[in-house]
């Protein structure tokens, strides 16, 4: 299937980038415990008012990749790239499990999460 480039499928790329350096900082604080972000949602709204299924996702990521399936959240899927294209976005997530989840009320909350075994 030869997909021609459409910019809105990129919709969500520049609010990350503009919270990158946020959220870089949150996933290395979270050493101590989950961490938090508060977004506004007239942000997600004017980028793409109608998003089907809403903004909300959850994620886990490990070595660049998402561990669950996000397909169906565009908003998780531009995150993970823009993560992803980060040298220390790269760099975290190759050396631990996250998991991202954005709520209803836009409340983007970043977790360390725990080996199952450590070699």
């Amino acid at each position: 299937m030869n997909q021609l480039y459409n910019p809105t499928t990129e919709v969500y790329v520049s609010l990350w980038n503009k919270y990158r350096p946020a959220i870089l900082k949150l996933m290395m604080d979270c050493e101590t415990g989950p961490q938090q972000y508060q977004f506004f949602p007239h942000e997600f709204k004017a980028l793409n008012a109608r998003e089907k299924g809403g903004y909300t996702f959850t994620m886990q990521v490990s070595g660049g990749k998402a561990l669950n399936n996000i397909r169906d959240s565009k908003v998780a899927q531009q995150l993970l790239s823009v993560l992803a294209q980060s040298k220390k976005g790269a760099e975290l997530m190759s050396s631990a499990r996250y998991e991202f989840i954005l709520n209803k009320e836009y409340v983007l909350t970043i977790s360390k999460l725990v080996e199952e075994s450590a070699n």
